[in-house]
């Protein structure tokens, strides 16, 4: 015990090799347009290649380092300008440099004390996103992740209306009932199994043709279950559906709670950005009269994997009441300095990653305006995609997009002409899935496809990094096309 268990020396000689080898296989080729996006290989084959099995000795340095090499050049290339398969993509040098600095630092924003920088980010990011949102006041917290920061609202909405829900569970709690449109998120669904509200109680609303929540239908349907005996507790409306990109209009959601008392929380999860923007926040008027909001920056800002902001309207301390349990090893109450600023009891988790740090430095890097000029530049991209789908012959749009999610088919020659008859769509069906195949093992680009209702198989393109410039769309399409010509 005289000296370290560790060889520092050789361990700082290590991670000077490692950053030489993120820098340029992580975010040189990660990012470079002439690079593949993956480098496919079948399990069995990538079991053998990445020698998985772990083993009573260690390696050198070498072999270490191969390694490093291998997890980069093996896995997919999300910064990549042609990974378009999520509703993540691209890379931010700034917001990197935030989660290198998050990982070096390895401590959790529970307490101002292990945390004192992460802690004071924290709170002021979560007051710049709340004013975003239209609100003067209030709380929040980071989750790790959308569908958390949703049960987050679900579980608060549940105490502040039956605060003995904390120490009494559901036992002697009427019948719940949530509601959310039949294009929200499935973490709904999720949430209340996790709850113990059970996924039976939640009522799934009529859409418009557009994937809209219809108000009048949830009024209807918030009237049926009242007749049946349940207690309607909370709406959750969408700003930013994950296929179609449709954004429920709050204000008329926002009278129906107000009539009936209920919760309202919107899922912004995809399409709080547009708050950044002059010209596209008209797309969630009347978020300000919701009582939570979920937020991820991780998506269309590229703050990286995960940030995702759970923001509360209620200043009262609900979060602290409804999660916390003042662990006396961890929240003293006679620390030397303000408390209020041990902030960990307001969720769920113990440990909890800074995700505030990377989203505070990219804002300080290129400031409100420059992150408004982002989403701006992904919309007008989509713009111009939309308007490429039009012109091309065998392109054909699910429906006109209200924000980033281009939907369309692609009908190869074989298919054109031929009348929609129910085999016409089952071939149909067929084709986006065996594009996607060709595009994953050529390595060319990655794109998400799904079914919908009653609509077969279809492209779902999404562009959220600025990289991504006119000669990308063009290829994209390009090689759709060339793909899937002989199909």
């Amino acid at each position: 015990l005289d000296d370290p268990g560790l060889d520092i020396a050789a361990g700082e000689e290590f991670l000077q090799e490692v950053f030489q080898i993120l820098l340029e296989e992580g975010v040189r080729k990660s990012t470079d347009v002439t690079q593949k996006v993956c480098d496919w290989k079948e399990p069995q084959e990538l079991r053998e290649l990445l020698d998985l099995e772990l083993r009573n000795e260690g390696e050198g340095q070498e072999r270490l380092l191969q390694r490093c090499r291998d997890v980069l050049r093996l896995s997919v290339r999300t910064g990549h300008p042609r990974f378009f398969n999520q509703l993540f993509s691209g890379l931010d040098h700034h917001a990197l440099a935030g989660r290198f600095l998050t990982e070096t630092l390895n401590t959790s924003p529970y307490t101002y004390e292990v945390a004192p920088v992460l802690v004071l980010m924290e709170e002021q990011v979560l007051a710049k996103l709340r004013e975003l949102v239209g609100w003067s006041s209030g709380d929040g917290i980071f989750a790790p992740g959308g569908s958390m920061s949703n049960m987050l609202a679900m579980n608060v909405a549940r105490f502040q209306r039956f605060p003995e829900s904390r120490s009494k569970g559901n036992w002697d709690l009427p019948r719940l009932a949530l509601f959310a449109s039949q294009e929200s998120h499935y973490s709904i669904l999720k949430g209340a199994a996790l709850l113990g509200i059970g996924t039976d109680n939640v009522h799934l609303v009529r859409t418009d043709e557009r994937g809209k929540m219809i108000p009048e239908e949830l009024e209807k349907e918030i009237q049926r279950v009242k007749a049946e005996g349940s207690e309607p507790l909370f709406v959750c409306a969408t700003s930013g559906t994950t296929v179609l990109g449709s954004f429920d209009p709050l204000d008329a959601i926002a009278d129906v709670c107000a009539r009936h008392g209920l919760w309202l929380h919107v899922d912004a999860a995809w399409g709080g950005s547009a708050l950044l923007s002059p010209q596209l926040r008209h797309l969630l008027a009347g978020i300000h009269r919701s009582d939570s909001v979920t937020w991820n920056p991780h998506k269309l800002l590229m703050v990286g994997l995960q940030c995702s902001a759970f923001l509360l309207r209620d200043s009262s301390g609900l979060l602290q009441h409804c999660h916390g349990v003042g662990a006396t090893y961890l929240f003293q109450r006679d620390k030397f300095y303000d408390v209020s600023l041990d902030t960990g009891d307001k969720s769920p988790q113990c440990g909890r990653r800074a995700d505030g740090l990377k989203l505070w430095m990219l804002w300080k890097a290129v400031g409100t305006r420059g992150l408004a000029r982002r989403v701006e530049r992904a919309f007008a991209a989509t713009r111009y995609l939309l308007e490429q789908v039009k012109r091309r012959e065998g392109f054909q749009l699910v429906m006109e997009p209200e924000f980033l999610n281009l939907c369309f088919w692609f009908i190869p020659p074989s298919l054109r002409g031929q009348d929609s008859s129910p085999e016409f769509w089952d071939k149909l069906g067929k084709v986006a899935p065996a594009i996607k195949e060709k595009m994953i093992r050529r390595g060319s680009m990655m794109v998400g496809y799904q079914p919908h209702g009653s609509r077969v198989n279809f492209f779902r393109q999404i562009i959220t990094n600025p990289a991504v410039t006119r000669q990308d769309l063009d290829f994209f399409l390009d090689e759709i096309q060339e793909l899937g010509w002989d199909l």
